[in-house]
């Protein structure tokens, strides 16, 4: 496969395999939240409306297993987000913070149905890979994925499970070497520390870089060890156009192809860099977007197609419906045809997304610049590096996809919990976040809910004192817990049981008291004790979160080093159990402490043979790595709560 310096043929005739699960558009982060998985729902339905689905073969995928989604997570994150819910988080308070999820992060909610959501998402990844390995498909589409910024043992930005990294570990079993190219606009920094350290995936980068989530991808952070020069980041400015984009992306990837000669290409498109995007700062139009889509298909190497950030919903969906159709190969009319969410599209009706008169930051010579580091760069990579024959490990995907029952879904009660309310997809500017909310619908609704505590509190109390709460199914009771359910000890992770407005421990009085509760109030601990939220079935219980490794009292918790923030812009962490926002230094470094130090002794070890000691042949197996998190990613530590003047905010339109 000698590309050299010509430009592949244009002509191209394969099979797509576009992976669409139905129930991807039933979850929902949060009344405030940027993320709306719906937007995979409204491509889909335009997708369906431009009849492409006749084009193309369409597959619901599997959802993933614990099993394939621990081949690069840690067991102790999966069995946290498998048994995390919103009406529990008070009492695993602890484990939100080590693994950066819940009221310690705010980018990384929980949410009804989080772990299947993580699921479905991660499957459609590991399904589009295995068609390709397996010949079914030329190109493999999964709008619903492209999680790229989750980590191996936390979640960040919006991500919970890097599907990126389990579809890349997917085709590797068949494919010496795997190439990841990322459209974001924010970095993908999830995907390039899997990998840091290891030469059968380079991972390509084009992203905003300065005072922007996550901080990472500068232009010399190039990998260590033996992945070292397979790390490569093009950090932009703000408001590229097309022209320069394009120009710059042919360029990079014609070098990287004709070096790196991957078997497989992962391409990540991230419509949040897109004109408009309210968390993004480029001004690419749709074709221009799409442009990278049209580019890779010449090389004729097998191609997936992922989602990833885009949080102007319309223009998501257009975008990724678009490229759609490119993928496939078929040419279709602007004017958008009708469909269920026909109305969002209002006025225009139109499927193109034109570009607007922002100034383009990036100059010629910024560019040039670039463009000649990346080559140098590429200079040091060996010509397609060899890899050790190995055995292709036998996989049963085939045989059992044929028992799965393609048919089943959600129940109408579980779709219920997850439905979206009507006005979730507004692109409006109101309280910016993207939602218009009926302010005093919202105020009537939180007084419900309070009345619901207060009445579930004062219903327990009545109730005596002579049988304990239920607990879930494998909780262990505290030791201090004695016969009426009370806490003897000091175990306890929320607040404790105060009697008239005053604390426990005779103090001061508590001010967070309902005003209207019982004067002798129990625990939030013992609330969410009373519900049995065991599912039926035997499914395994995974590690009990009382035995995972933590070493983590409430004291420790309210000091959470600081991480970055992807929708409060800089950096967000706990200083006495209040939630702190600070802005991170300009031009911020790798978020490795130090690269040079990192790679002191260690040139030969590769960290990612942990996450895949199953098909990486040749590595070393021995490695101590232990999937440690580098705390270095932190940010100063500032504790003003104010972002002085060119702080960093999310952008809107």
């Amino acid at each position: 496969m000698d590309f050299g310096n010509k430009r592949p043929t244009q002509e191209w005739k394969g099979k797509v395999s576009y992976q669409y699960h139905p129930d991807i558009g039933h979850y929902h982060y949060g009344e405030k939240h940027y993320m709306k998985p719906a937007r995979v729902k409204m491509a889909h339905s335009l997708v369906t409306g431009y009849g492409l689905q006749k084009k193309m073969e369409i597959s619901t995928p599997t959802p993933a297993t614990f099993k394939e989604m621990a081949k690069f997570h840690s067991d102790d994150y999966l069995d946290f987000l498998r048994r995390v819910t919103p009406e529990d988080t008070e009492d695993i308070i602890k484990y939100q913070a080590r693994f950066n999820v819940g009221e310690f992060c705010p980018d990384c909610p929980v949410f009804e149905g989080l772990y299947e959501f993580c699921s479905i998402s991660a499957g459609g990844s590991i399904a589009g890979a295995k068609k390709l390995n397996t010949g079914q498909a030329d190109i493999a589409i999964n709008w619903g994925g492209g999680l790229h910024h989750a980590k191996r043992g936390e979640a960040s930005g919006f991500c919970y499970v890097n599907d990126i990294v389990l579809s890349i570990l997917e085709l590797l079993k068949y494919h010496q070497r795997v190439l990841y190219i990322d459209t974001d606009v924010h970095h993908g920094d999830g995907v390039e520390e899997a990998f840091y350290t290891n030469d059968r995936v380079m991972a390509v980068s084009f992203h905003k870089f300065g005072e922007f989530f996550p901080g990472t991808g500068a232009l010399n952070d190039i990998g260590i060890g033996k992945g070292k020069h397979y790390s490569i980041n093009v950090p932009l400015n703000d408001g590229i156009d097309d022209q320069s984009y394009e120009k710059l992306f042919r360029s990079v990837i014609s070098y990287v192809m004709e070096w790196y000669r991957p078997g497989a290409v992962v391409l990540q498109l991230g419509a949040d860099s897109l004109v408009g995007d309210r968390l993004g700062a480029f001004n690419l139009s749709m074709k221009g977007h799409a442009q990278s889509v049209e580019y890779m298909k010449t090389f004729n190497v097998p191609l997936i197609l992922l989602g990833g950030g885009g949080y102007t919903v319309r223009n998501v969906a257009r975008a990724w419906c678009y490229e759609t159709t490119l993928a496939v190969g078929v040419e279709v009319s602007e004017d958008l045809p009708y469909h269920e969410y026909y109305e969002y599209y209002t006025p225009e009706y139109r499927l193109d997304i034109p570009a607007s008169n922002m100034e383009n930051l990036n100059t010629r010579d910024y560019l040039e610049k670039i463009e000649i580091a990346v080559r140098e760069n590429l200079r040091h990579v060996a010509h397609a590096p060899s890899v050790q024959m190995h055995n292709v490990p036998f996989d049963e995907w085939s045989s059992e996809d044929d028992e799965d029952n393609k048919d089943e879904r959600i129940t109408q009660i579980m779709s219920d919990k997850y439905r979206i309310p009507d006005n979730a997809l507004s692109d409006s500017e109101d309280d910016g976040v993207g939602q218009r909310r009926d302010r005093q619908s919202f105020r009537n609704a939180k007084h419900k809910e309070q009345r619901e505590r207060e009445r579930l509190r004062a219903a327990a109390n009545s109730n005596g004192q002579g049988s304990p709460a239920p607990r879930r199914r494998g909780e262990k009771p505290s030791a201090g817990t004695s016969q009426n359910g009370a806490s003897s000890g000091n175990k306890n992770i929320g607040p404790k049981a105060s009697l008239n407005g005053q604390s426990a421990a005779g103090g001061e009085p508590d001010l967070d008291a309902d005003e209207g509760a019982s004067s002798m109030q129990l625990d939030d601990d013992d609330l969410a004790n009373m519900a049995d939220a065991e599912p039926d079935g035997e499914e395994d219980e995974g590690v009990p979160l009382d035995a995972m490794d933590v070493d983590m009292d409430p004291a420790a918790a309210v000091r959470m080093p600081k991480r970055p923030s992807l929708s409060l812009g800089g950096y967000v962490g706990m200083t006495g159990g209040v939630l702190t926002q600070s802005v991170p230094p300009p031009q911020p470094t790798l978020s490795r402490a130090s690269t040079t130090e990192f790679a002191e002794g260690r040139d030969n070890e590769d960290l990612s043979s942990a996450y895949s000691q199953d098909f990486l042949p040749g590595e070393d197996r021995d490695a101590d790595v232990n999937g440690e998190r580098d705390d270095s990613v932190a940010g100063p530590e500032d504790e003003d709560d104010e972002a002085p003047a060119g702080g960093v905010r999310p952008m809107s339109p």
